[in-house]
């Protein structure tokens, strides 16, 4: 594993001054969110570092390599790249950083490349030790720039998060999709089980706390990586060339290849993998972990009723979440859309919802995640009452007239007479459903 530092220069203060002209850098900041958020969005008590990993994964197959004729595919080295956000003591007036990334552009179009502004500062020593692990896996054809607002966030509250860069072929190419479903679960358990060893020997984490988040194509990882186990009858199964997925499915030899064991926590937002009905009826019956989904109602990239609706009811042996944005679609998992990406509706698609507005999605989000990680990671119970909510439909809670908050921008204590999810100011807890329910089968609220 090496630390590798990013090159500074001109390009860095062309930037700097760039972000600095069209507005302040605060403003433009994703893990900061605004007055409106609920109360366990607000950022922690800790400063945030970040620096690069490079890791190098020996002999995997070259799916996209595969030769028809020979019934092969060749094998090679694996490089990956994880961005590593962490609590830090960085030196006073340290240079935060800019962020780097490009996605793919509307065919003919190249890949655009855009920058956006983060409070972390680059290679800052590391503060405390032992924090519990988040590894993070990106959409398909995403960077872990575009997640910033979760993970700066989370490292600000005492977590380790581990964001990989999986360097997926361009979703423009729909050809090359077998190779980046192949692979998901498979980067993260090889990320995940390299950080035990190196960051935990080195006690910068705790390898027995390591909870797994993703979006979309991440979401489908990270749910095969903790404990879901694909069908070898699924279509996903089939889409593969020579059938290479065989040893990693069900029954197959190298099943617990594409398994992390000891997962403490899960998060999925807009899951992929229920159009190619990856894991059957019963596979995700092997999650037992916490689960919390996360998904828009009209997502029209995975599909929300065979995607995280239907993962709620069948992952039935974990204690878990649903958390659904009504009227949301599948774009809910990124920062808000950064200037170089607002001049075309295909580039502003990557990042905008139709209806809702991205800092308030990535605030909410963010409020539940850090209960959820808080409970069943940090082991700290009373983030129960942010997730157990009295109602399940947010329209429904409501704050008594006789109990009036102490002020306008109140959070809601919850409890007694008050039904209005805790954690959210009046009127500011709408177009949400929360629905929860215990492992082995018990009924959803």
């Amino acid at each position: 594993m090496i630390f590798r530092k990013r090159r500074k220069g001109a390009a860095l203060l062309v930037v700097l001054l760039a972000a600095a002209w069209q507005c302040a850098c605060a403003d433009e900041v994703a893990s900061r969110f605004g007055v409106d958020a609920p109360e366990l969005a607000q950022l922690g008590e800790f400063p945030v570092g970040v620096r690069t990993l490079s890791l190098v994964e020996p002999d995997m197959v070259d799916v996209l390599a595969y030769d028809a004729a020979t019934g092969r595919a060749p094998k090679r080295n694996r490089s990956l790249e994880v961005e590593l956000w962490y609590p830090a003591q960085p030196a006073p007036g340290a240079a935060k950083v800019v962020y780097s990334a490009s996605f793919p552009g509307e065919p003919p179009s190249p890949p655009i490349e855009f920058t956006v502004p983060g409070l972390a500062v680059r290679d800052a020593p590391l503060s405390g030790e032992n924090h519990p692990l988040v590894v993070v896996s990106h959409g398909y054809s995403n960077d872990p720039v575009a997640m910033a607002w979760i993970t700066e966030n989370l490292a600000s509250k005492g977590y380790v998060v581990a964001a990989i860069r999986h360097a997926d072929p361009p979703i423009t190419d729909a050809g090359k999709v077998p190779e980046v479903f192949y692979r998901r679960p498979l980067d993260i358990v090889f990320v995940a089980d390299s950080l035990r060893k190196t960051l935990g020997t080195s006690h910068w984490i705790d390898p027995s706390r390591i909870a797994l988040l993703g979006y979309s194509m991440g979401g489908y990882g990270v749910l095969t990586a903790g404990g879901g186990s694909i069908d070898p009858d699924s279509r996903l199964a089939q889409l593969m060339p020579g059938h290479l997925l065989g040893p990693y499915v069900r029954g197959g030899k190298l099943q617990d290849a594409v398994r992390l064991k000891g997962v403490r926590a899960i998060v999925a937002i807009s899951p992929a993998g229920g159009g190619l009905n990856a894991w059957g009826a019963d596979g995700l019956e092997g999650i037992t972990a916490p689960l919390l989904l996360i998904a828009g109602n009209r997502d029209h990239t995975v599909d929300y009723a065979s995607g995280a609706r239907a993962f709620f009811d069948a992952a039935r042996n974990a204690p878990r979440y649903l958390l659904t944005f009504k009227n949301a679609g599948h774009d809910i998992g990124l920062i808000p859309a950064p200037a170089a990406m607002r001049g075309t509706l295909w580039n502003q698609d990557w990042f905008a919802d139709p209806v809702w507005r991205t800092e308030r999605v990535n605030a909410i989000q963010a409020h539940f995640i850090t209960a959820f990680l808080g409970r069943y990671l940090k082991g700290e119970e009373s983030y129960s009452t942010y997730l157990d909510v009295p109602v399940p439909e947010s329209d429904d809670g409501v704050w008594p007239a006789a109990t009036p908050p102490a002020a306008y921008a109140a959070y809601s204590p919850g409890g007694g007479e008050i039904t209005l999810w805790k954690g959210f100011q009046r009127h500011h807890a709408e177009g949400l459903q929360l629905l929860r329910a215990p492992a082995s089968g018990g009924a959803g609220q």
